[in-house]
């Protein structure tokens, strides 16, 4: 028997149920949707139908193809009599869906409505960065890492902890790492990672300063440790991607016993292929057994997720969600499954193996910012429209130069005032 865990709880033969139908692009009589209702019958629902607030609702949709205005490439019905074109509606349909509908308002189930998704929104939050990841998917990537409360749920790439709050909204106790310390400590006492968790009331995450790249330098690997790793992984679109070490190969730098204390080391680039191997190797190492690891990686409409995506032997692949962003750029949402015990002695050809195509694969992912831009710089009209851009940023800079200057001649008159 179902087991329902909403506060509208009902035994599985005492709840309602309705199946709506959705036809995109194409228009149904009421008898004619009854007649596609009716091929579920063999579904025996027990609970009786009430197409009215109905405690569970199942969606059935007939997809067809569609144009870019969104109407239907072969219409049902003309265009003036509204008569029935028999060659058209005899076109079977690009495919056909059916589930339960798990987010509604009429079932109370509704993460949109009553405020609860805005709520979480960026806008509201104290302390914000260029790469903070938006509530929603946040929620969506914690979510396919299964963290519930009392998870251990660890982000490698915290920046300003917008994957971790989410976590902790679950109940899950959170720890971040990040190379960059100015992000950790924030811009005062009132805008940092902690602030954004007080404004919800949940409990800090602990925060380290350390290197992903040499994460085992850093801590303890004799037991896996993690539930889930949620991450947003630095590319180099918004952010690029640091490790320790110095630019100059092969130069090395004493620090003195007094500096070490509060000493941080120089960074420089950390390549996009070595960034996913390490992290894939990372979470292979601390993961508990049937842990998961999810990740958001940009791609372009050249990327193959059975060759271009990286891989680990003790890593499966359990689901991969594909968001349009532009016409050539998209981001894969990608979660994985720890399925075999790490062995140390195979680091080396865990690393060898991580990109199927080796250098050709993480190419793709590395120069997406280099490849946006030479193909936007194809399309007509570019170069008058940076040109446009170029004047309004330049405009803009100015504008807020002079409301500066104006603020301090204010602020002067002021105190002169005040004496």
């Amino acid at each position: 028997e179902g087991k329902h865990l909403s506060s509208r709880a009902k035994k599985y033969g005492d709840r309602t149920w309705k199946i709506t139908v959705h036809t995109l692009g194409s228009t149904y009589t009421r008898e004619e949707q009854n007649a596609m209702r009716s091929k579920f019958s063999f579904l025996d629902f027990p609970g009786k139908v009430q197409m009215k607030d109905a405690d569970d609702e199942y969606l059935f949709i007939r997809e067809v193809e569609l144009d870019a205005q969104g109407g239907a490439v072969y219409p049902r019905h003309s265009g003036v009599k509204k008569q029935i074109i028999p060659e058209n509606d005899a076109r079977p349909p690009l495919a056909c869906y059916f589930g339960r509908v798990l987010g509604s308002t009429s079932l109370g189930r509704n993460w949109r409505g009553s405020n609860r998704l805005e709520q979480y929104s960026l806008k509201k939050r104290s302390y914000l960065g260029p790469t903070s990841m938006d509530a929603e998917l946040s929620m969506i990537m914690t979510n396919l890492a299964q963290v519930k409360k009392g998870s251990f749920a660890f982000d490698p790439f915290v920046g300003t902890g917008s994957i971790l709050l989410t976590a902790a909204l679950r109940g899950a106790y959170t720890f971040g790492t990040d190379i960059d310390l100015r992000v950790l400590r924030g811009r005062n006492s009132n805008e940092n990672i902690v602030s954004n968790f007080k404004q919800y009331g949940l409990p800090p995450p602990e925060l380290v300063r350390s290197d992903n790249a040499i994460y085992k330098r850093h801590f303890r690997e004799h037991l896996p440790t993690f539930d889930a790793i949620v991450t947003d992984p630095p590319y180099g679109i918004r952010a690029g991607a640091r490790k320790s070490g110095s630019r100059k190969v092969g130069e090395v730098r004493p620090i003195l016993d007094e500096h070490r204390y509060d000493h941080v080391a120089q960074t420089r680039p950390y390549a996009v292929s070595d960034v996913m191997a390490d992290l894939l190797n990372v979470a292979a190492r601390t993961l508990k057994m049937g842990g998961r690891l999810v990740y958001v990686i940009p791609s372009m409409l050249d990327f193959s997720e059975t060759e271009d995506l990286p891989r680990h032997e003790c890593l499966r692949i359990s689901s991969v969600c594909y968001q349009p962003l532009q016409t050539e750029l998209g981001r894969r949402t990608v979660t994985m499954e720890k399925v075999r015990e790490y062995d140390e002695r195979s680091l080396s050809h865990y690393l060898e193996n991580t990109w199927v195509n080796g250098a050709e694969s993480a190419e793709k992912v590395a120069k997406i910012r280099e490849r946006l831009l030479e193909a936007a710089k194809k399309k007509p009209g570019y170069e008058e429209k940076a040109a446009i851009r170029k004047q309004k940023r330049k405009a803009t800079k100015e504008a807020k130069k002079k409301a500066k200057r104006e603020g301090a001649v204010k602020g002067l008159e002021g105190q002169s005032k005040t004496i």
